[in-house]
């Protein structure tokens, strides 16, 4: 029996997926990522001044190091980037499924950010950086429009990459109908909408979701629909909207503060 189109697009993808590295690059990049033990360790290039930095992290990784010319650094990444002469090759972190990454457990209000279409890797790096400073459980975009694992998001993630799941599902919408029936309360974070989040949390317990969309697009229309609640971050006079990292920092705050 032939399988259906979508059956054999999705195991193409999880080939694919298996098939993936990624490079780090910078000192803290690879330096958490070495100390992590759960993350796959293919390729270690680094400089002689880098691995002065890294020898406790290189040794607990138990990757040899390539010792690398700092004039002509080795590893194929952008020659523009600011690798301080350490770069690894790796592949990406695998969280588990949703249902473990996202349990509520009695007397705990887990707190989770969705991101609907944020595809700059220095917000997401940043967005996880929040995230992991504010306990978030986990940090969820979609496969497609979305920042995947690169060097430059874990650059600007400064480790928190190696920390913080930062999980890419097929369905954004089908994911948060998911959580709600996993207890989870969704906030959509819209600049157009009439009630602010600090009112609306109000006496708000239990675990909570942030939706927060791309500059400019925000929200899509499905996305918003499928929100317990639309709400916006109150801004002096009108004066404008935030940086979508920014706007997460400031969510998981009141949140984790409520």
């Amino acid at each position: 029996m032939k399988k259906p189109t979508w059956i054999i697009e999705k195991e193409r993808e999880k080939r694919a997926a298996a098939a993936e590295t990624v490079w780090l690059f910078g000192i803290h990049a690879v330096r958490d990522a070495l100390l992590n033990c759960n993350r796959v360790k293919l390729r270690l290039i680094v400089t002689k001044n880098a691995f002065d930095r890294l020898g406790e992290a290189v040794a607990i990784g138990g990757l040899e190091p390539e010792i690398s010319d700092p004039r002509n650094f080795s590893a194929p990444i952008d020659p523009q980037s600011v690798h301080q002469g350490a770069a690894m090759e790796v592949k990406a972190l695998d969280w588990g499924p949703l249902v473990d990454v996202a349990a509520v457990r009695e007397g705990e209000a887990p707190v989770i950010l969705l991101l609907d279409r944020v595809t700059d890797p220095h917000n997401v790096g940043a967005i996880l950086r929040s995230a992991e400073v504010f306990g978030a459980v986990a940090v969820i975009a979609p496969h497609r429009h979305s920042a995947p694992e690169t060097g430059a998001l874990a650059k600007t993630a400064s480790g928190a990459l190696e920390r913080q799941p930062y999980l890419r599902v097929q369905n954004l919408a089908d994911t948060m109908e998911r959580l709600k029936t996993m207890g989870y309360f969704i906030f959509g974070l819209d600049g157009e909408a009439e009630a602010s989040l600090d009112e609306t949390l109000g006496n708000h317990v239990g675990p909570t979701a942030l939706v927060l969309g791309a500059e400019g697009p925000g929200l899509r229309d499905r996305t918003k629909d499928t929100c317990d609640a639309l709400v916006k971050i109150t801004a002096a006079g009108g004066f404008g909207s935030l940086n979508v990292s920014n706007a997460a920092a400031v969510g998981l705050y009141a949140v984790t503060n409520r």
